[in-house]
């Protein structure tokens, strides 16, 4: 498994170590043991500018997924599963709305971006929507009795 993290941002005081230990433990229990991930964590200028040049969409939001085992080209790294960005800066705003940790609320977003790496969608219908809204509870739950 190799899991790369590059902190783009200076805002905020994460560890990558502890960044890296908690994406292992979400990608060993959706059973991806080999996988490949990037992690980018990013201020919200970046992702905003990621987020108008990939997505069309204006301003940041708080994470996006970029996944590699999509389209013409996805058997050429099979184990790479792609790449998931974070904006701290929406995080920890999000995390003090919510009255949690930004820790917290960064693990729920890498949570969310693996989950889309790995085929869920919560966009297309409700059915679908609730699922992964029930794995990234277990997950969340997982990651709480593990720490």
């Amino acid at each position: 498994m190799e899991i790369l993290i590059e902190n783009r941002q200076n805002h905020h005081k994460l560890s990558k170590q502890k960044i890296r230990t908690t994406a292992k433990r979400i990608l060993n229990a959706l059973d991806y043991p080999e996988a490949q991930l990037s992690i980018l964590i990013v201020d919200d200028d970046q992702i905003a500018e990621l987020n108008q040049t990939y997505l069309n969409h204006t301003g940041p939001t708080n994470v996006i997924s970029f996944p590699m085992q999509e389209g013409p080209f996805a058997d050429i790294t099979p184990g790479l599963l792609g790449d998931v960005v974070i904006s701290v800066d929406t995080a920890h705003r999000e995390a003090m709305a919510a009255g949690m940790e930004m820790p917290q609320r960064f693990n729920a977003l890498l949570i969310h971006g693996i989950l889309h790496l790995v085929g869920y969608d919560h966009v297309h219908s409700e059915e679908e929507a609730a699922v992964m809204e029930e794995k990234s509870d277990a997950l969340m739950d997982l990651l709480t009795k593990e720490a």
